[in-house]
């Protein structure tokens, strides 16, 4: 077996991601402090996030706009002007938030340059993954980026080929089983998680124990010694 394609993944990989995103949560929980508990308004909240996806696909849009819907559900239609208005703020401040970078990040995808065929394979709104990866300097070390509405078998299995890759010959590193490395070894590529401490409960997944090609590491700082010892 000879690796000859590393895929990336963007949000909490190679930058933080959910973090943002729960800390507008608990925003979104304060301005309705006076209408439901902060666990039923975040059950409500994620069941309309479940029930929105194939309307708004990943991101902060669709989350600022379930967002909204929630708040018009548990206000029964009541919800003041004011705090649609501090919702929409709160999704601008999200889109407009600095990139921070991941321990090990940069080093590891210049690692992989060298000698692979390297892309980033992300979710979400085109445009703030746009965004995102301009701001975090390592756009030029991709060789191809890669922003889908969703990561499936068919997804990889359609970049995969259209970047010349046999899936035996790549490997996804990511956060997210579900996303990153279940699909992956599905279409007979390596999946390496990368677990972060925040995860979002759609991402939730078992990990496939004992599967040949599943690997696990704590940092991206191990990821060279891992695809050396691949061969």
């Amino acid at each position: 077996m000879s690796l000859t394609t590393i895929g990336f993944d963007a949000d909490d990989t190679l930058w933080q991601n959910e973090a943002f995103f729960r800390l507008t949560q608990d925003r979104f929980t304060a301005l309705l402090a006076d209408h439901a508990e902060a666990d039923h308004l975040q059950e409500r909240l994620l069941a309309a996030e479940r029930r929105n996806l194939g309307h708004y696909g990943f991101g902060v849009k669709g989350f600022t706009l379930s967002m909204i819907e929630t708040a018009i559900e548990v206000t029964e239609g009541r919800v003041p002007a004011t705090v649609i208005a501090e919702i929409l703020a709160a999704g601008r401040d999200m889109l407009a938030h600095p990139i921070e970078l991941l321990p090990h990040a940069e080093a590891a995808v210049r690692a992989m340059a060298g000698a692979h065929r390297v892309m980033l394979i992300t979710k979400g709104d085109l445009l703030d993954q746009e965004r995102k990866l301009a701001q975090s300097g390592l756009g030029d070390l991709f060789d191809a980026v890669e922003i889908v509405s969703d990561k499936t078998p068919e997804t990889y299995a359609r970049i995969f080929a259209r970047h010349g890759a046999a899936p035996d010959q790549a490997m996804m590193i990511g956060n997210s089983l579900k996303s990153d490395v279940l699909p992956v070894l599905a279409v007979g590529g390596w999946g390496v998680h990368v677990p972060h401490g925040l995860t979002w409960a759609l991402e939730h997944a078992d990990p496939p124990e004992g599967h040949p090609r599943f690997r696990t590491l704590d940092h991206l700082g191990a990821l060279p010694d891992l695809v050396e010892s691949l061969g």
